[in-house]
């Protein structure tokens, strides 16, 4: 089962009242395959990277055939209507310290089919974001389920094809820790990649004023639409 079919599945286990505050796409009978869900949490600064959302959005209408919702959505990691979406992103700069709701939702997300993307802005090995954001990884999922993704993960081949993660114009620009990385890592959940994790700022690159797009010698969201294609079919 795909991670598509276990969160129709997810939502059509909850009944009445829980369902009418699930967020519009769920309730709408297949109305959009795909929309875009941000995590919002108490610790540290959640709301970044504000046009990196359309800019996902546009590239998912131009490349692929799936029904996009435009618009951005925001829950709090706290809230039970994060169990109906089918993809996730969290980042920040800052520290990251669940509280009990916001661990619980996090885990029980993923355990059970969801799909995070987490963004480190500081592009950085060892900021606060990274060490605080890490420490709750093994705090949730134990000391090793954090690993490196090979060059050959499927992730790299879900729609257009690479040679492992593309580098960030950020990665080396002075800010962070001044290398570029050479690998994302992520936590599988029975064979499926439950959180991607990058400390390469996909989130800064990709926010920028879509009319500048037709500047750049290529699309550098092509690889968001890798990362969602492989969350909506694996």
């Amino acid at each position: 089962m795909n991670r598509a079919a276990f969160l129709r599945l997810l939502a059509g286990g909850i009944a009445g009242a829980a369902l009418a505050q699930l967020p519009r796409p769920a309730r709408a009978a297949g109305a959009f395959d795909f929309w875009f869900t941000r995590l919002k949490y108490e610790s540290g600064d959640w709301d970044v990277d504000q046009r990196m959302p359309s800019n996902l959005i546009t590239a998912l209408i131009d490349y692929t055939n799936l029904r996009v919702d435009p618009k951005e959505h925001v829950l709090a990691l706290s809230d039970p209507k994060i169990f109906a979406a089918p993809f996730c992103y969290l980042a920040g700069h800052k520290l990251v310290e669940f509280n009990p709701a916001e661990r619980r939702n996090f885990e029980r997300y993923v355990r059970n089919g969801g799909f995070v993307l987490v963004d480190d802005c500081n592009h950085d090995i060892d900021g606060m974001f990274a060490r605080s954001f890490e420490a709750q990884m093994r705090s949730i999922f134990g000391d090793a389920a954090l690993r490196k993704l090979p060059g050959n993960h499927p992730l790299y081949r879900s729609f257009f094809k690479f040679d492992g993660p593309p580098a960030t114009a950020l990665e080396l620009n002075g800010w962070g820790d001044d290398l570029v990385h050479e690998y994302l890592k992520g936590i599988d959940i029975d064979g499926r990649l439950g959180v991607l994790y990058s400390n390469k700022d996909y989130g800064c690159e990709w926010d920028y004023d879509w009319r500048n797009k037709r500047f750049l010698a290529e699309d550098n969201t092509k690889f968001a639409v890798n990362i969602v294609m492989y969350a909506l079919n694996n």
